[in-house]
């Protein structure tokens, strides 16, 4: 700018001073009644709770597998023969029919050779069957006793009032059971007409 003299002033090139800047003011989170703050006691022990919590469930867990890979690993020793177990049947029941098949008569009658031949197939079923026992394989006998459809299969009925209605009057096949369960039912006749059996003799049945 000019004076009146002709000469110009010099101007104040200086930039004005910034104002200095304020802090940004940090508000505090709000901190929920049953949410401690991080780092507190009740945090630290709200932690160690969680922790103990998932630890005891992780436990829980564990032991439950452990229980049921045992009752797995169990059934497996006890269930894991019952095909090969119902084929064995097969020769326990030509054993039983080849003793069958020889009359009480012609066994007395018989020279030392037989006697020694039907001794021999007599000693090999018995053995079969301890050694089905040996591994679970149990043989039902229900001859004279009360009909059970879980364990035996009725083939026909015989009129016999002398015993209880459903009692087992002959054994057409014998059935087996492996470790409790049906293997193979037992194949019956039952009685038809006779009495109902008792109360005192069901209950008796039933223990």
């Amino acid at each position: 700018m000019a004076n009146t003299n002709g000469r110009k002033e010099p101007q104040d090139t200086a930039a004005p001073e910034a104002a200095p800047e304020k802090e940004p003011v940090v508000s505090k989170p709000y901190v929920m009644p049953d949410d401690p703050e991080e780092g507190s006691v009740e945090a630290l022990t709200k932690d160690v709770a969680d922790a103990k919590d998932r630890m005891l469930r992780t436990l829980a867990e564990m032991e439950n597998l452990r229980k049921r890979t045992q009752r797995e690993v169990a059934d497996a020793r006890t269930y894991g023969i019952t095909a090969f177990a119902r084929d064995v049947l097969d020769i326990a029941d030509n054993l039983q029919r080849a003793l069958d098949a020889v009359p009480h008569e012609a066994r007395e009658a018989a020279d030392a050779g037989l006697k020694s031949l039907i001794e021999g197939v007599e000693l090999t079923e018995k053995s079969l069957h301890k050694t089905l026992e040996k591994n679970g394989v149990q043989k039902l006998d229900p001859m004279n006793e009360k009909f059970d459809p879980n364990f035996h299969q009725a083939m026909y009925e015989v009129p016999d009032a002398s015993v209880p209605s459903g009692t087992v009057l002959q054994v057409v096949q014998g059935g087996y059971t492996i470790g409790g369960r049906v293997l193979r039912p037992a194949l019956v006749a039952v009685a038809k007409g006779g009495a109902k059996a008792s109360p005192a003799a069901q209950d008796s049945e039933k223990e």
